[in-house]
């Protein structure tokens, strides 16, 4: 790989000699990405060496995969109130270290994302950060309680990018049915966490004959699949958009998939967990495998495969959950639910493009311009005029993921040991190559 490049900060940079991929606009083809300042100018087989600006800097990619920067859905940052286990700085290292331009994160914080000023203070860290973007959620309810809505037009112009109480279900049908209401006014997006509470109160793992052979309390997976009927019904009521998260079993893709050919406003993500991994991880009671939703059964993991790769489920997350070491250095049943997943996401998600033969133009719609539509981010494509946010990766090259050298504040990675194929060796946002790892200068 070679580089050429001339001084000056509103210098068009050129990266050529890359496979770009923009399902956006359903460009798969030999060429690059041309980007002026904060903004791309043109990309697709166009962009040569021969085609460009004599005074652009020139990067070449050496045939690496060029595609928009990886748009993460659902992650938790830490700040404010978590600092221990997570900053809004040792995050965006580690997301832009594994391809990942922009992250909505999760409004259950030490004070949780529910008013204005604190919406604001997300977005006055992640510019003093000056790293990945950050489009924060706001909570549905006061203090993710369940009770009492949020003022959703105020946190919208505030700039709350969605809404949901995070890592809690908005378990009263009631104050959901409101909500989707309210949200429908403001052309809002509800984002659920499908649990039904009330059916697996102590449940620690997937209900089976594993969680009883370790005399653990299982959560069933029924109660993911009746929390999302149940909301469907509201939105047929409504009329809404609504989103369901994390989605971990085969009936909540059958579910899904049934309220998608009716019509209805639905989406739904997964996160690499559920479709990398199975209940038979948790072993010897290995609290890092603690999730919530829990591990489920090997056929359900077969199910979430096929629904990313169908398109059934529109995004795959990180589901970013880290958690220090007292966290997890307890009893199984007492553990901290959650699992560190920015910088392996997308080595994770391309195992479905290397074992399932899953085209990688469905990996990068996946991981970028479905999860911008869902959220109605100005990104996740390559198009003139947009932000330049740009992930270059290499999709076949080996290495394995080792907890130690991840950039996470956090260990807690079962992933830890695997060996992978696939990794980001560049990652642009706003026209600022912000991390780089392989490429000649």
């Amino acid at each position: 790989m070679s580089a050429n490049r001339t001084n000056g900060a509103e210098a068009p940079v050129a990266l050529v000699n890359g496979r770009v991929i923009d399902p956006a606009a359903q460009i798969d083809a030999p060429g690059g990405v041309l980007s002026a300042g904060r903004r791309i100018v043109a990309a697709g087989p166009d962009i040569r060496t021969d085609t460009i600006p004599a005074e652009a800097r020139v990067i070449d990619v050496g045939g690496a995969v060029i595609a928009p920067g990886l748009v993460d859905m659902r992650a938790a940052l830490g700040e404010p109130g978590h600092e221990h286990k997570e900053t809004l700085a040792t995050a965006s290292r580690a997301a832009l270290a594994g391809g990942i331009t922009a992250i909505a994160c999760l409004p259950n914080t030490i004070p949780p994302l529910d008013d204005a000023p604190a919406i604001e203070f997300i977005a006055r860290r992640a510019r003093e950060n000056k790293g990945v973007k950050v489009f924060p959620y706001a909570t549905v309810t006061r203090g993710a309680e369940g009770r009492d809505l949020t003022e959703i037009g105020l946190l919208r112009e505030a700039g709350a990018v969605a809404f949901t109480d995070g890592t809690r279900a908005v378990a009263d049908p009631l104050v959901m049915r409101r909500a989707l209401a309210y949200a429908k006014g403001f052309g809002a997006l509800i984002v659920q966490h499908p649990e039904e509470p009330r059916l697996s109160p102590s449940g620690v793992m997937n209900a089976g004959e594993i969680a009883t052979r370790l005399g653990l309390s299982g959560i069933a997976p029924q109660a993911e699949v009746m929390m999302i009927e149940r909301d469907l019904r509201l939105v047929e009521m409504t009329g809404a958009r609504y989103h369901a998260a994390h989605i971990s079993t085969a009936e909540s893709v059958r579910v899904i998939a049934a309220a998608k050919a009716r019509g209805l406003p639905v989406t739904c993500d997964t996160a690499p967990p559920y479709f990398a991994l199975t209940e038979v991880d948790v072993g010897d009671y290995k609290t890092f495998a603690r999730l919530s939703p829990p591990l489920r059964r090997f056929e359900d993991r077969i199910a979430i495969a096929e629904g990313v790769a169908d398109g059934t489920i529109d995004a795959v997350a990180s589901d970013h959950q880290p958690q220090d070491e007292d966290a997890k250095r307890l009893p199984f049943a007492h553990a901290a639910p959650g699992m560190i997943g920015l910088e392996t996401l997308l080595a994770i998600t391309l195992q479905l493009h290397h074992q399932n033969d899953m085209p990688l133009p469905a990996i990068v719609r996946r991981l970028s311009t479905d999860p911008a539509a869902i959220l109605g981010l100005p990104t996740g494509n390559l198009s003139p005029g947009t932000p330049a946010d740009i992930t270059v990766f290499d999709p076949d090259s080996p290495w394995k993921i080792e907890a130690d050298r991840l950039k996470s504040k956090s260990r807690n990675t079962l992933f830890d040991g695997r060996p992978v194929m696939g990794r980001a060796i560049m990652t642009v946002v706003d026209g600022r190559i912000l991390h780089e790892e392989g490429l000649c200068s």
